[in-house]
């Protein structure tokens, strides 16, 4: 079920955790959508819309450390937690025929919602993963400089080595690397560079955006996923724009996406009817200014769902002749 098909039902559901991240704040994310008018702005569009609500982590016990003091452990089970819950909830959307838009939270949210796409279409369908973002969070836990989970998503779903048996499971669906394409990238650590370049995982860097324009970019990735036949799903972190226009993250690098470059990006997916589920991820309103991010995200997944400039249906034309 795509996007440009007018899927039966968009499903909603929230995944409102920190715990991947090295910065509080963004799991407030999903209700700062709802605010912004994600609901309102779809159902505008024709689409009807379910909203699961929120995914949490347990609530920990009563103490003075702030979450992002909470030992790595735990935030490690928060994740795995959500992950497993997200992957079994993602299922059942897409097992009804839904196209499910999963809500964060910081980016370790895709551990389970990519997962729940890979299992869903198994060995039927080919899943392609297009992950638009300023880092490739492709370390693993012998590779990242911080050990933040929202830097490892991609590393998990592709089944590079290094990660314990904790994060194995029943819930956890694999991805072919070279089925991946990084979006918007500028900010790549050393080790998880050379792991993408042996994966071979397609990095569409901003070099290569400001040399060759969104949509030549663009429609060479559109081709090969329509192609194969592929489910594509779409990730969305807020930092790949550039910080002038969303400001509202931790993970903020200059060089970004423009405006209209990630407008354009999220047109040309819709018009390609390929996109089966998304992700949007890492808004921390705590550091937005005045909502400007939280609005930014809800029109690019308007423009994804099927905005445009002059919409779909024409209006009524009258012409005069004079004698």
């Amino acid at each position: 079920m795509s996007v440009s098909a007018r899927p039966r039902r968009i499903d909603l559901i929230g995944i409102a955790t920190a715990s991947g991240a090295s910065v509080r704040g963004c799991g407030m994310g999903p209700e700062s959508l709802r605010v912004a008018g994600l609901v309102e702005a779809l159902i505008d569009l024709g689409h009807r819309v379910a909203d699961h609500g929120d995914l949490r982590r347990p609530r920990p016990d009563v103490s003075t450390h702030p979450s992002s003091g909470r030992a790595p452990e735990q935030r490690k089970a928060d994740v795995l937690d959500l992950a497993a819950r997200t992957s079994e909830a993602g299922m059942t959307i897409l097992s009804e025929g839904c196209l499910p838009v999963f809500l964060g939270g910081d980016h370790s949210i895709a551990m389970g919602s990519v997962s729940a796409v890979a299992r869903h279409c198994g060995d039927e369908r080919p899943v392609h993963v297009m992950w638009i973002d300023a880092h490739a969070d492709y370390n693993t836990p012998l590779t990242s400089p911080t050990g933040n989970l929202h830097g490892m998503p991609l590393a998990l779903l592709c089944g590079e080595p290094g990660f314990d048996d904790s994060f194995a499971g029943p819930w956890l669906g694999r991805i072919d690397p070279r089925n991946v394409t990084i979006f918007g990238a500028r900010s790549i650590d050393r080790d998880e560079r050379k792991l993408l370049q042996s994966r071979g995982v397609d990095v569409v860097d901003m070099r290569k955006i400001d040399q060759l324009g969104v949509v030549a970019l663009m429609q060479k990735l559109l081709e090969r996923v329509k192609t194969a036949g592929a489910h594509m799903h779409v990730s969305l972190d807020l930092d790949a724009m550039d910080p002038s226009i969303a400001p509202g993250g931790g993970t903020l690098v200059p060089g970004g996406l423009s405006y209209r470059e990630a407008h354009l990006i999220m047109e040309m997916l819709h018009d390609s009817g390929s996109v089966g589920s998304l992700d949007v991820v890492e808004l921390n309103p705590f550091l937005d200014h005045g909502g400007q991010s939280a609005t930014l995200l809800v029109d690019l997944a308007a423009s994804l769902f099927g905005r445009s400039i002059m919409g779909e249906e024409p209006g009524p034309m009258e012409f005069t002749t004079e004698a």
